[in-house]
């Protein structure tokens, strides 16, 4: 590999598809900010709505099947990957998830270049740790990126791995897409007619991928115990198919005489305009959140966020400064701090509401996490 200081980062992102969720937020984020700054670069996966947003900024794509998990397509992509690199003068390869990892890992190797990674979960360690095999390939960038101090951990805790190749990055929140100044009125208008949502009660809202983990029913639980009984509950994404948790989320809803106060909207496209018509924010996860983007997205929105203690949450939500943390599946301590939150002073919900969006422009911002992700792509072609 040159130590020219004067050659520049080429850099292709792989990742297993394109639709939804925090990986492919900043895989989109990080392409189009090395664009900007006329840094040459490309990304791989098996395609997705969101391969719309790196045409719009002239990123290219390279569509392959990357969510395979099956060995001999996983050996195939390498050498497709590896021709992909040779052929456009890539010189870092940066991995973001486990299957399309391993491939990444041997293309970069055979056409040596530089290979990175970004742990963006506590992937499952299986019975007796067997998973540990498939996992550590997210380990074996030079040098690796943590999306939070939870995630640095659980790294140093599972796997043998040097903490000096560690580099914490926080995730991020688009200031441009999530502020309240940039929402104008007729979609917040939308947001309410498209919905039915009610304009003369308080809205909590619980937005992120339906599914048992992320505690959907802990809220629901919560809210038959709240003294307060004037709100209007939204929850807020897709089952992606799996619907028998949505239908007993609905069944206990019915069962414990909240159903007309809970709405499931599904799956929305504008989500800045759904915070700007909620007054709280939920994240009620109950296992650790890798990072937690939802309760950043609100806190970024000047709304109250309440959010499970555990996982990212104690990094990014400080209790009773932009929010509230409470203690992680106890459904009564979540009515609590709703009973909180619905009953504080207008002055005190401004108040949070400027600390809540000084937090995020302090810290969660993706002008920071790209400038740090770019610093370490430079970090790399100069070693």
């Amino acid at each position: 590999m040159s130590k020219d200081k004067n050659i520049k980062p080429v850099v292709l992102q792989v990742l297993p598809e394109l639709e939804h969720g925090g990986v492919e937020a900043g895989t989109i984020e990080i392409a189009t900010e090395l664009k900007a700054r006329g840094i040459k670069n490309f990304v791989a996966s098996k395609g997705g709505r969101l391969v719309y947003e790196l045409e719009k900024a002239k990123v290219p794509h390279f569509t392959l099947d990357l969510k395979t998990k099956n060995p001999i397509k996983l050996y195939l992509n390498s050498k497709k990957l590896e021709k992909i690199i040779k052929d456009n003068g890539i010189n870092i390869v940066h991995a973001r998830s486990r299957a399309p990892a391993w491939s990444a890992y041997w293309a970069a190797k055979r056409a040596g270049v530089h290979f990175m990674t970004t742990f963006h979960g506590t992937y499952g360690l299986g019975p007796c740790g067997i998973k540990k095999l498939y996992n550590r390939v997210m380990t074996y960038g030079e040098i690796v990126i943590a999306i939070s101090h939870h995630i640095k951990n659980h790294i140093l805790k599972y796997y043998k791995i040097n903490e000096d190749k560690i580099r914490l990055i926080h995730r991020c929140v688009s200031i441009e897409k999530f502020s309240p100044e940039n929402v104008n009125p007729q979609r917040i208008i939308a947001a309410i007619k498209d919905n039915n949502i009610p304009e003369d009660k308080p809205i909590i809202s619980l937005i992120g991928r339906v599914t048992h983990w992320k505690g959907q029913h802990k809220l629901i639980e919560a809210l038959a115990k709240t003294k307060n009984q004037n709100y209007h509950c939204l929850i807020v994404g897709s089952d992606q198919g799996r619907t028998a948790y949505t239908d007993s989320l609905r069944s206990l809803a019915r069962k414990l005489g909240v159903i007309d106060r809970v709405q499931f909207i599904g799956h929305s496209f504008d989500i800045p305009a759904l915070l700007m018509v909620s007054d709280i924010v939920l994240s009620t996860a109950i296992e650790p959140e890798a990072f937690g983007r939802a309760a950043i997205e609100g806190q970024a929105m000047g709304k109250i966020v309440i959010a499970s203690n555990i996982g990212g949450s104690l990094e990014n939500t400080i209790d009773g400064v932009t929010g509230k943390l409470y203690e992680a599946q106890n459904a009564q301590a979540l009515a609590d701090a709703i009973d909180w939150a619905l009953n504080l002073p207008q002055k005190e919900k401004e108040k949070i509401g400027k600390a809540a969006i000084k937090n995020v422009k302090d810290n969660f911002t993706k002008q920071i996490m790209c400038d740090k992700t770019i610093a370490v792509y430079e970090e790399l072609i100069t070693k």
